[in-house]
């Protein structure tokens, strides 16, 4: 079985401006990987319809999922939804339980303006919760979420069992080695474990190690054995711890 991706579209002229601080895709990163969910692409989009669309309909085909923020709201630059519905060649459509749910909900004061946030991609579905209020909405692979952190959070936390799937697992070692000195034997035990994804990380503000290094895959017997090789490989009176 082919082990899922994703993508993370943020979608806003706010945040490519500065005038909101992007923490939404930060989120998610950690969420993702805590799901066994490998993430592989982070974007930031302005508030254009066609860009929206050029994008989804590249990277949904590209990636098991795909996760938006923002710009799902009743005012004029909340295009998510237009750029989703062109991105897969569909008309926007009333949703009668949308509507239904929005008029139980504000009774004699709801308006055309609240009517308008049950206009959603033709044939996007949902994804009920009894934690949330409202469903969260779908569209083909690509999962529509609210760009405001608190109802971005409780949306996705609502959900995200469903995504859950085999975890990684990750070994460090932390050494008083510096990149250069370590650099053949990270190339080798790369190279001699191929299923495992090997980085560093030099630290330059904290005294007790120079370099943190990282052994991560799904396959736990690979990162073990990759774990032990580079230790072998170190200069044992320089590591100075390991987890």
């Amino acid at each position: 079985m082919k082990e899922p991706t994703a993508a993370i579209l943020v979608i806003g002229d706010e945040i490519l401006s500065g005038k909101t601080e992007e923490g939404n895709a930060r989120y998610l990163i950690s969420e993702l990987r805590n799901l066994g969910v490998a993430l592989k692409l982070i974007m930031v989009v302005p508030d254009d319809v066609d860009h929206i669309a050029e994008v989804v309909a590249d990277i949904s085909k590209k990636y098991t999922y795909v996760f938006t923020s923002g710009g799902v709201g009743p005012t004029h630059d909340d295009v998510t939804l237009a750029g989703i519905s062109r991105a897969f060649g569909r008309q926007i459509v009333r949703n009668p339980e949308l509507e239904a749910l929005i008029r139980n909900y504000l009774g004699e004061k709801v308006t055309e303006s609240h009517l308008q946030m049950a206009d959603v991609p033709e044939g996007a579905w949902f994804i009920h919760n009894s934690d949330l209020k409202w469903p969260l909405l779908a569209c083909e692979n690509v999962y529509i979420l609210p760009g405001v952190p608190r109802f971005f959070r409780e949306k996705f936390h609502a959900v995200k069992e469903r995504f859950r799937t085999n975890q990684f697992h990750l070994r460090c070692i932390y050494t008083q080695e510096d990149e250069f000195s370590i650099a053949v034997q990270m190339k080798q035990i790369a190279s001699d474990y191929p299923s495992v994804s090997i980085g560093s990380y030099p630290s330059f503000d904290n005294k007790d190690y120079k370099v943190k290094i990282t052994i991560e895959s799904k396959d736990q017997e690979s990162v073990e054995a990759a774990f032990a090789a580079m230790c072998s490989l170190l200069k044992e009176d320089l590591i100075v711890r390991y987890q």
